[in-house]
Formats: C-alpha cells, sequence, structure tokens
C-alpha cells in the first residue's frame, strides 16, 4: 500500500525530478488537463477535483509518515490540484493553459493570506492539499479575469 500512497502522492513519481518539484508536479497537472480533462463537463471535472482531494489528502498524509518528514517536497499532488483548479474555467488554448501554470506557481510560490495562512496552521495531509487549493483558487479568479479583459 506505501508504494500505491507513494506513487500518488508524488504524482506519478514526478516530485523525484531535480530542482523544484511542486514546478514538475505544476507541469503534471498541466499535461493531465491538456490530455483530456478539460473535455469533461463541468459536474464530472468538479468530482474529479473532488476525488483528487480526497486520495489526494490521504496519500500524502500517508508520505509524510513513509518519508518522516513534515510536507516533503516529493510530494506534488497538491500542485497537480491546484494546477487543476486554476484551469478549471480555462478554454483549451495553449496561452490559457501557459498563463493559468504561470498564476498557480507565482500563488503557491508567494503564498498570499489565506495561502501561508493554510500552509502554517493546518498539518498533516488537508495541510498539504489545502494551501494548494487556495492558490489554485486564486490562480483560476485572476485567470478567469483576463480572459475576460481580453475577450472586451
Amino acid at each position: 500500500m506505501d508504494k500505491l500512497f507513494m506513487f500518488i502522492a508524488t504524482g506519478a513519481y514526478s516530485g523525484y525530478l531535480p530542482k523544484a518539484p511542486g514546478t514538475w508536479g505544476s507541469l503534471v497537472g498541466v499535461l493531465f488537463w491538456t490530455l483530456g480533462l478539460h473535455r469533461l463537463t463541468p459536474t464530472a471535472y468538479a468530482g474529479m477535483l473532488a476525488g483528487i482531494l480526497l486520495v489526494g489528502t490521504a496519500a500524502a498524509g500517508a508520505a509524510e509518515k513513509i518519508v518522516d518528514q513534515g510536507d516533503p517536497g516529493l510530494v506534488v499532488i497538491d500542485e497537480i490540484l491546484g494546477q487543476l483548479i486554476a484551469l478549471s474555467l480555462a478554454p483549451s488554448h495553449p496561452l490559457a493553459a501557459v498563463a493559468g501554470f504561470a498564476l498557480f506557481r507565482f500563488f503557491d510560490i508567494l503564498k498570499p493570506f489565506p495561502v501561508s495562512w493554510l500552509d502554517q496552521h493546518i498539518h498533516g495531509g488537508l495541510g498539504i492539499m489545502l494551501d494548494d487549493v487556495m492558490a489554485g483558487i486564486y490562480a483560476l479568479l485572476v485567470l478567469q479575469g483576463l480572459i475576460w479583459l481580453v475577450g472586451n
């Protein structure tokens, strides 16, 4: 079971790639979105996000125990989820994917409130996931604002 938890938590082992594992995890999220998740109905997409949150929380919490480290960098399921949230309403266009990626990484690294509060005060698997959920929501809102501005 540990191998399955680590496979999920590390985003199919992308969290082991050298330097900036969060960026690699975000790229995995963009790849999944590009390869077909963007075609899901809004209801199916929301269900998929909820499923990743539930499974990711369990896997991230287990990974913390397996590697005996709080919020280990190799856990990137949180970045995958945050990235998919950022892209959830984006049009299927390469520019939208690039902008969503950049915005999510910006908010994930900068950690404006309440992202920073969630990162510092909520621990375990849920804590690992929630700060990236919030960073993804920020990126989603900004991306939608930019799309609206460009469209008008």
